[in-house]
Parts: C-alpha cells; structure tokens; sequence
C-alpha cells in the first residue's frame, strides 16, 4: 500500500523530473511543435515545488487534487489543463483514502485517462500523451488484477509507458500544433507522451 508520505515523495519526484528534462522535451517539440512544451510544463512544475510545503501531510487525494489545479492555472495552452486533468481526476478517485492498494492505483489512472480523452478528444494512435498514458493505466490494471506486488505494477505501468512514447514516432499527429505539419511528424517521438514515460520510469522504476 501507499500511504501519504510516498504520494507526497513521488510528486517531489515528478516535479524534480520534468524540471530537469525541460531542455530535452522542448527538443522534441522542437521538431514537430514550438519547442515550448518543457518550458511550459516544467514552469507549472516549479510552482508545484513551491506549494510542497503545504502538501506535506494531505491524504492522497486532496494533494493530487491541489497539484492539479496548480498546473490547470500555471501552464498555458493545452498542457495545463491536460496535465491538470490527470491530477485532478486521480485525486478525484482516490477521495478520502488513506492508504492506497494496487487497486486503487489502477482506478486512479484509468480515471486520469478517461479524464484526458474526454478533455482533449484524443485517442490512441493520434501522437499525445494519451499514447503513453492509457498503455501505462492498462498495464498496471493489468498486473493489480493478477495481484502483483505494487512494484511489479509499477515497472510494468513504467515498461508500457516508454514503449507508448517511443511508438509516437511511426504516428502522424491529428492534434495540437503537431498536426500543422502533417507527415513530417513521422518519425519523432511526442513530447507530451515523452513526459509522461519520464514520469511512470522515475517514481516506478526503470
């Protein structure tokens, strides 16, 4: 089970590594986008680390809840209320809980996916973060109904996000700015998508 302090860690994790991936990710929008995509995100990252303190010591739910919204108002055009999205819908789900099963988890992630799908009208195979995301929330539903430890739903959550990243590049984009520059997005890997990858393989493992 995840009790407070490791939901509090892992968000510590989350923004230390979007912050420091912030060059590598407006690379890769870079090529197919603006090439603003790290700065924007990691900019609403930075103010979650300023809130930190006063994190410390919410159940999961409230937390998640309140990381959300910080992004929803931090990061500009789509990325923040996408990003927010999957925060706000995880904490949503995981209510007034104070110790977290596997179970739970993988309700937490499906309702962060639905909650993006609903929000950007995406769906697999369409170059976003949904392409790294619902892989990752199938695959650790996957491996907590089989009653796997909650680090084998992690690893296996973090292994099916990096694959869903790394499968953006044989993807033409249909949304967001990528979608301006049409098969030339062939063969580059989705920033957002990317994100995400990063995130699961940091608090999961590798």
């Amino acid at each position: 089970m995840l009790v407070k302090k490791q939901v509090f860690d892992a968000v510590s994790i989350m923004a230390a590594t979007i912050i420091e991936n912030r060059d590598y990710l407006n690379e890769l929008d870079g090529a197919i986008g603006d090439a603003d995509f790290g700065t924007s995100i990691s900019g609403g990252f930075l103010a979650v680390q300023e809130i930190l303190p006063s994190l410390e010591g919410l159940e999961a739910g409230p937390m998640l809840s309140k990381v959300g919204m910080t992004l929803v108002s931090k990061v500009g055009g789509a990325s923040g209320p996408i990003y927010g999205t999957i925060f706000m819908k995880a904490g949503q789900a995981a209510g007034a809980k104070t110790e977290l099963t596997a179970s739970d988890i993988a309700v937490m992630l499906e309702a962060a996916i639905n909650g993006v799908k609903a929000r950007g009208k995406a769906e697999p195979g369409e170059k976003t973060i949904v392409d790294a995301l619902q892989p990752a929330a199938e695959a650790f539903r996957k491996a907590a109904d089989a009653d796997c430890s909650l680090e084998k739903c992690g690893s296996q959550a973090a292994a099916a996000a990096r694959a869903g990243a790394e499968s953006t590049k044989n993807m033409i984009a249909t949304k967001g700015r990528a979608h301006y520059v049409g098969d030339r997005s062939l063969g580059h890997k989705d920033a957002g998508a990317t994100s995400i990858a990063l995130l699961f393989e940091a608090i999961c493992g590798k």
